[in-house]
């Protein structure tokens, strides 16, 4: 397969199968095919520096520092000559403080130690010591065992080099590190999630009250704490940012100018902008808060068999606790022992349905092709996560034998648990940069150096005048004040406080408004699918049974079917539970189960009529039973079940009938699977045919099938027995057809984004088979595109390759490399004759990022089908797609989206739990209709925040030109014009500017996301360049004027002369002008006459200035100290100039 450049291969959704290279497929090791930029790979690492967690995705560069005493006392003395200057710097750069404070050192000296990330950003923090006697801690090498038993710790010999008494850590982004003496370096604290035995756990007795206090000095408390920052403190992030000091500055120069009412109205909205701010970030906090911190009390186990209750805040690993046969919620992550549980792991994978947990085996060799191994593997969290009980997660009820209690073995704890890995992952999210705020910064720095030559530019005319030290100063810091916009901040916030105001009436809530301006770059969209593009569950169409390998018609009441053993299938190959006297499980399962009508049985243990241990009971209800069944009692005991394997596509069940001398294996699965495993004489010769007319039509179709096992086999051998012995030679019994129902939005909204060239994406947490269906059926992949499911095999031991298949999704026999030339591994297929889409699972996903990870980037670009994804996988497709160039957004409504919600640059929740405290934005609509209305909004802000921001550097720089001409005479503007200018024409403008609501369509085109690009930068320089030569033009003419008289420096704030009349009034026109020109509507926003604010502001700020230019009164020309111009017809020239400046101005932008 060619594979392209993602950044060159954009497409908003289908792709053209070209040319497909056989060797590609074959072998995926690094090749000169890995793209230079993606995040998953391994990080480069340069020689000579030292990482903590090399070769990982959070690996980070580390340094080690000491205090210096003369250092610090040199930077004391800085603070007090920079007048705390030097530590506002220090402020904003912690590692400049350590770099200047400190002297480098090894590591192993270091009591400061500064990390870079991969994002660039430094992280500094203090190393500390704690006692290493009783923790349990043994510090080896990285990937090796950090956890002993109390008889290992008996027989540790700690390293020489080191102080063994003592063990060095810091803490960053919520995850400790220690140092390893035999590495000389950081390693992260871990449980007994690695490197541990399975007959460890079965062994463990559980700790000691002393031991356990021991370890916890190490590991913390247990618990998952989210700060409330307090609001002073708040406040003083907030002060103390560049953008609030420069406006601290800029309004003691005015209040010392006395310029009091623009500096006090600067004073009003940037406080309104800085409590805005605290608001929403403590209510933020407050909801992470109260949503993620809980504790409760927990039965621990003391040497084997005495129990002990205390909080489970004082947990450690290695702890023995009981599980509660009532059920609770998991504080930590433990490895069940004996027993098992039913837990809701929604938390993690947002499926609600209920998973049986089963105690850890206390063998599980390895098997090879040539036999078995005999070496005792280690406890593995993915593999043996059937074992494993999730942090966060609740355990509904726990099964038991006898009176033996269900125990789990503490694994980790704190932040090092699955939750608390989900917490991490909103509170440190991955930075996403907009280049829109990022190059602000660059054109704020540029204005600064215009203000620079203008400083210098002052200083050499005011000294030549002699003008007083105190006056030169005033006037140089005015001109910074000028040149460097302070409003600009509180001009921007306005915009996007109208945003969130549009936004709520649509009733979506926004706690992030920075992010609004970012969602107006979307291009490419992430949707869950179960209550999100579908309806929660799915709908019975109806049942196909089979009759002497003939289907019968479709039924849509399954109770009323002749098959008897169809019947049967459905009432018992299921994986159902009874909890809280309710069926729960699988939705498919029940609603194939309830459309049966029989009912379900846990009977008690006295019941023992299936001669086994007791098992769970099907039955039709007494008012459906035939008489054959009435007297045979129609009880059907489920023996065993094998559960689903997404790689076998199906499940089956044991069952014995009350009263049979033999044992039944019914099937359930993909259809195509099933018919592989029954015999051929059974399958219809048309189920091909009447298979495709339900999937096309969008049904999930399951297939039946069933078969009598020998009389031979007792339950002994049933328990023992492996699938793939049984689970073939079936009788094919029938169809299943089912019914994902979509919601009815969710098809026109896919169209619309499609139509506006944004990629949408479906990463669910549900099997491929559904999630195909609903992808074709929302529009997401046309009816004449194919889909390539992508399956990847972790290499076996001792090869380095990872096994990849490439199987068409609609025809599962045939793999995509059959159809090349075995000559030339390669066939050209024409461009627009066939167009493709990859789909892959979780589990390939995983192998994929493991192993090459340099193939994950090519795949996103051409994928659009991510199914059984769990919630980290998510939040990684959306960073590996954003590494790829896109602007990512994600819409979800369950908690197992949070991370990905939060990694996005527009995350959109559907509900009210976790995820929308993760999600910047939350939609009380339970429709994916909110997708578009974020993204117009987003366009229409991003738009309105390039226009604000063009329009105020303008207008800084226009009355920079005003006042650098006037200077020029020794004049300036005076305070009346200043607040004219300021106050009545730019602060109004800011605010009706961003009134302006999105365009009524989503369009293909894109808005400007760089102010550096050419269109920007032209679009400012030309119109100054107007500007100037406007102003320039009407200073000169005035001065030819036989009426005119010159301006004479009398050393005293009186400024009235007929330069400063002409500079002011042609400046004002212009700033009306700048606002028309940059009040953009079309494609982006609405029309500039639908702002009826602008409109009204733009018609009060052009009668205003007319009247002041034409006929003012004598009292208000005094007041604003005009010197008005004798002729009439010269007054009117100044309107004919301005409309001549609007001409200009307008065309060229």
């Amino acid at each position: 397969m060619a594979w392209q450049n993602p950044m060159n291969a954009k497409s908003p959704q289908a792709f053209p199968l070209r040319r497909l290279d056989m060797e590609e497929q074959r072998s995926y090791g690094p090749s000169n095919h890995q793209l230079t930029a993606v995040i998953t790979r391994v990080p480069d690492m340069a020689v000579g520096k030292e990482y903590v967690n090399p070769g990982e995705e959070d690996q980070m560069e580390i340094s080690g520092y000491r205090v210096s005493g003369v250092r610090k006392l040199l930077t004391w003395l800085g603070y007090v000559l920079t007048c705390g200057t030097l530590r506002l710097l220090f402020y904003w750069l912690p590692h400049l403080q350590v770099w200047l404070q400190c002297r480098p050192c090894r590591l192993a000296d270091a009591d400061r130690v500064v990390l870079r990330d991969q994002q660039k950003d430094y992280h500094v923090a203090k190393v500390h010591t704690t006692t290493r006697e009783g923790t349990g801690v043994k510090i080896k090498r990285p990937g090796r065992r950090l956890f002993m038993s109390k008889q290992e710790r008996d027989t540790v010999i700690y390293s020489s080099q080191v102080d063994e008494s003592l063990v060095r850590h810091f803490l960053v982004k919520r995850v400790k590190y220690i140092w390893d003496p035999e590495t000389h370096g950081y390693i992260p604290l871990r449980g007994l999630d690695k490197d541990h035995k399975l007959s460890y756990f079965h062994t463990a007795t559980g700790l000691s009250v002393r031991d356990q206090q021991k370890r916890r000095v190490l590991y913390g408390l247990n618990n998952i704490d989210v700060h409330v920052t307090p609001v002073v403190l708040l406040l003083f992030r907030q002060v103390l940012s560049p953008f609030y000091i420069f406006q601290l500055f800029s309004m003691c120069v005015w209040y010392a100018d006395e310029y009091y009412i623009y500096a006090t109205c600067i004073v009003v909205v940037t406080s309104l902008s800085i409590i805005i701010t605290i608001y929403q970030t403590r209510l933020f906090e407050r909801t992470l808060r109260n949503t993620i911190s809980n504790h409760t009390a927990v039965s621990v186990c003391r040497n084997g068999s005495v129990y002990e209750e205390i909080s489970s805040e004082d947990l450690v690993p290695g702890d023995v606790i009981e599980i509660p046969r009532r059920g609770c919620d998991m504080m930590c992550d433990a490895v069940l022992i004996t027993g098992n549980c039913i837990v809701n792991e929604s938390m993690l994978t947002g499926e609600s349905v209920p998973v049986t947990k089963t105690s850890l085996p206390h063998t599980d060799i390895h098997v090879d092709g040539e036999g078995s191994s005999n070496v005792e593997p280690d406890l593995d969290m993915k593999q043996h996560s059937r074992h494993i009980l999730f942090c966060g997660t609740h355990v509904i009820q726990t099964r038991f034998y006898g009176s033996q209690k269900v125990k789990a073995v503490v694994l980790r704890t704190g932040f090092s648990t699955s939750k608390g890995e989900l917490v991490r992952s909103i509170l440190f999210p991955k930075a996403a940069e907009f280049k829109f705020e990022k190059h602000s910064y660059y054109f704020v720095f540029f204005l600064a150096c215009v203000a620079a030559m203008g400083f210098v530019y002052t200083i050499i005319l005011m000294v030549d005048n002699k003008d007083e030290p105190g006056d030169i100063v005033l006037r140089t810091l005015d001109l910074i004040t000028i040149a460097v916009p302070p409003a600009l901040p509180a001009a921007l916030a306005v915009c996007t406080v109208f945003s969130q105001r549009r936004l709520k009436s649509n009733a979506i809530f926004c706690i992030s408004p920075r992010g609004i301006n970012v969602c107006g770059t979307i291009d490419a969209v992430c949707f869950d699918k179960t209550g999100t593009l579908t309806e929660d569950g799915l709908d019975m169409h109806g049942v196909v049974s089979v009759t002497k390998a003939r289907f019968d018609p479709l039924i849509r009441e399954a109770s009323q079917m002749k098959s008897d053993s169809l019947l049967t299938a459905m009432a018992a190959c299921h994986s159902l539970t009874i909890i809280d006297e309710k069926i729960v499980g699988d939705p498919l399962d029940l609603i194939m189960f309830n459309a049966t009508e029989w009912e379900l049985l846990e009977p008690g243990h006295d019941e023992t009529r299936f001669d086994m241990m007791t098992p769970t009971i099907v039955r039709p209800r007494s008012n459906l039973l035939r008489t054959d069944d009435a007297l045979e009692g129609g009880d059907v005991g489920i023996v065993r079940q094998f559960p689903f394997s997404s790689s076998l596509q199906r499940m089956s069940v044991i069952i014995r009938k009350l009263g049979a001398k033999n044992f039944d294996l019914f099937v359930k699965g993909s259809p195509e699977m099933i018919t592989s495993l029954s015999k051929k004489e059974s399958v219809p010769f048309d189920f091909h045919q009447v298979l495709q007319t339900y999937t096309q039509r969008g049904f999930r179709v399951i297939a039946l099938a069933w078969k009598a096992l020998p009389s031979k086999l007792n339950y002994v051998k049933v328990q023992r027995i492996n699938r793939e012995q049984v689970e073939n030679d079936l009788t094919f019994l029938g169809l299943l057809v089912m019914e994902n129902r979509l919601k009815p939005e969710s098809a026109p909204i896919i169209r619309q984004l499609l139509e506006a060239n944004i990629r949408t994406v479906m990463v669910t947490g549900d099997n491929m088979l559904t999630a195909l269906s609903v992808a074709r059926d929302c529009c997401m992949v046309d009816k004449t595109d194919r889909i390539i499911l992508v399956q990847a095999y972790a290499p076996e031991t001792g090869q380095t390759k990872v096994t990849m298949e490439f199987v068409y999704a609609d025809d599962a026999s045939t793999k995509v490399e059959e159809v090349f030339s075995g000559e030339n591994r390669t066939i050209e297929i024409d461009e627009d004759s066939q167009r493709f889409h990859f789909a892959l699972m979780g589990k390939t996903w995983s192998v994929i990022r493991q192993h090459c990870p340099e193939l994950l980037s090519k795949l996103v670009v051409r994928g659009t089908i991510f199914a059984r994804m769990a919630p980290e996988q998510k939040a990684q497709l959306v960073e590996v797609l954003q590494d790829v160039g896109y602007y990512v957004g994600m819409c979800g409504d369950g908690a197992n989206d949070c991370g990905a919600l939060k990694a996005a640059h527009m995350g959109i929740s559907l509900s009210e739990t976790e995820a929308s405290v993760a999600s910047p934005f939350t939609s009380k609509t339970p429709t994916i209709e909110c997708v578009p209305e974020v993204i117009k909004e987003g366009r229409a802000a991003i738009t309105t925040s390039f226009g604000v921001f063009k329009y105020i550097a303008c207008y800084s720089l226009t009355q920079f030109v005003s006042v650098l001409i006037l200077y020029w005479i020794g004049a300036n503007l005076t305070d009346a014009e200043f607040l004219y200018i300021d106050f009545f024409l730019i602060t109004s403008f800011s605010i009706t500017f961003s009134h302006t609501g999105p365009y009524k369509d989503l369009v293909r085109e894109r808005p400007l996301v760089s102010l550096l690009g050419a269109s920007p930068i032209l679009s400012i320089v030309t119109q100054m360049l107007i500007v100037i030569a406007v102003q320039t033009f009407m200073y000169f003419n005035v001065k030819e004027q036989p009426w005119f008289v010159p301006f004479q420096d009398n050393d005293e704030d009186d400024y009235m002369c007929y330069e400063n009349s002409a500079v002011f009034f042609a400046s004002s026109y212009q700033y009306i002008i700048l606002a028309i020109t940059f009040a953009k509507g079309a494609p982006f926003r609405s029309s500039l006459l639908s702002n009826y604010w602008l409109v009204l502001n733009i018609v009060v700020a052009i009668g205003a200035t007319i009247w002041l230019n034409i006929y003012p009164t004598d009292g208000f020309a005094e007041l604003m100290e005009i010197e008005q111009f004798p002729p009439m017809s010269y007054r009117v020239l100044f309107i004919g100039v301005a409309f001549i400046n609007f001409l200009l101005s307008y065309m060229v932008e």
